[in-house]
């Protein structure tokens, strides 16, 4: 323990993981050769750069939370793929050379832009996210280089082919698009152990939407600029910032909705029906199993929730339960209890699955049709692994409960989500150990 606190004062970047390590010194070195070839080569239109590096700056500002500790900056994202792909602003005279910025100024205009956009952030206390901006400056380079070979193609820079431009930089977005997706999952495959596939797929689909909006955001810029020249910058702005406060919204939203829960689940402990802290040990341990089961992130907040408040239906009971312990009481009480805390869930009119994941809490794992639901099955096993335990972190403590519950798969547990909670508890133990 002694050597765990210690290794929490070290400083934050030798806490980091490799993955991010790696991350950040690839995009370090890469910002370092856009400056020094920007300072050496000079700006190419300051005035086009200082604009769309404002613009950056300002969406990494605004820059919103996204459900599962993700970040994004679409309005900063959507002027920098738009800056990568820009040939010209304003009609260009006939016979005028086109001469596109090169692709390391776009790395150097992009990262001083999200680097202003950050001060802010970090002058009031808050995290700098620099694995979110490596991140978003990596899936702008790669579409920045890999423009430039296809830049000076007659149907693309003189405009007479319009749909062959549009279809390039189509396919160029979505590309840089699943570059930062597949690095975020990466990120959080590692942070979680989470599998990489599932990951993947996570954030393949949370970010569709938002991705989309971005890349369409981006094209409409570039396209603009021609006819416009800078001042479609500030004309698109209205549009982006609308849409991202509508995703601030459901985010929000999002959030009450954990805070509420995480509410109502001290409820219980509070009021003497349960141990203290056994809803939110319930609650973590019940969605590490799930990701070592492969569950997709909606079904992990689905999950994270019915743990929090599995529970609640205690508070209808006359007598407590002698520590809150369900797994010691007669299975029609078990029911009892699962299907009062069911229905107080389901008044809330939006947390439907979450209550028949509650409600199914209490049913074996064989010999029921239909079959509960996998969630339903976790919170089973997690919660009596916890009554047994409690905030024990005693090896042998955990072992003997382990076995307890293994005796029972033949009926009550699921013999894979007992393995995988195995698999969980040994992990955790260890690194309470280090």
């Amino acid at each position: 323990m002694a050597i765990r606190q210690a290794d929490e004062r070290l400083p934050s970047w030798q806490a980091m993981d490799s993955g991010r390590l790696l991350l950040l010194a690839a995009a370090g070195m890469l910002v370092v050769a856009a400056l020094a070839h920007t300072a050496a080569e000079r700006l190419t239109d300051p005035p086009v750069a200082i604009a769309f590096g404002s613009v950056i700056a300002i969406g990494e500002l605004l820059r919103l939370g996204l459900p599962g500790g993700r970040e994004a900056a679409p309005i900063g994202t959507a002027a920098a793929l738009a800056y990568a792909l820009l040939l010209r602003v304003g009609e260009l005279p006939n016979g005028h050379p086109i001469q596109p910025v090169a692709a390391l100024q776009v790395i150097a205009v992009t990262a001083v832009g999200m680097t202003v956009g950050a001060l802010p952030h970090m002058a009031a206390g808050r995290a700098a996210g620099l694995t979110g901006m490596a991140t978003r400056l990596i899936g702008v380079a790669v579409v920045a280089f890999a423009f430039r070979p296809i830049a000076g193609e007659a149907a693309i820079s003189d405009g007479s082919h319009w749909w062959v431009a549009f279809a390039v930089m189509t396919f160029l977005i979505a590309v840089g698009w699943l570059v930062e997706a597949l690095i975020s999952a990466l990120i959080r495959a590692d942070d979680f152990g989470a599998r990489f596939s599932v990951a993947l797929w996570d954030e393949m689909r949370l970010q569709l939407r938002l991705g989309a909006a971005v890349g369409v955001s981006a094209m409409m810029i570039t396209f603009a600029a021609e006819v416009m020249g800078l001042a479609e910058l500030a004309v698109l702005m209205g549009p982006l910032l609308v849409t991202q406060v509508a995703f601030r919204r459901y985010s929000g939203i999002r959030a009450t909705y954990l805070q509420t829960v995480r509410a109502l689940a001290r409820v219980t402990e509070v009021g003497g029906y349960v141990e203290s802290g056994h809803s939110r040990r319930v609650s973590r341990l019940a969605v590490a199993v799930g990701r070592e089961l492969g569950l997709a992130e909606p079904d992990l907040l689905d999950l994270e929730y019915a743990a929090l408040m599995h529970d609640i239906g205690q508070l209808a009971l006359a007598d407590p339960i002698p520590g809150g312990a369900t797994v010691l009481v007669s299975r029609a009480d078990q029911q009892r209890i699962a299907e009062l805390g069911a229905d107080v869930i389901s008044k809330a009119g939006v947390l439907d699955r979450v209550a028949e994941l509650v409600r199914c809490q209490s049913l074996p794992s064989r010999g029921h049709d239909p079959e509960p639901p996998v969630g339903s099955r976790i919170i089973r096993a997690v919660n009596a692994f916890d009554d047994l335990v409690g905030g024990s972190m005693e090896r042998d403590r955990s072992a003997a409960a382990l076995e307890r519950l293994r005796m029972d798969t033949a009926s009550e547990y699921d013999p894979g989500i007992i393995e995988a909670l195995s698999e969980v508890a040994s992990k955790r133990l260890a690194s309470r150990l280090e």
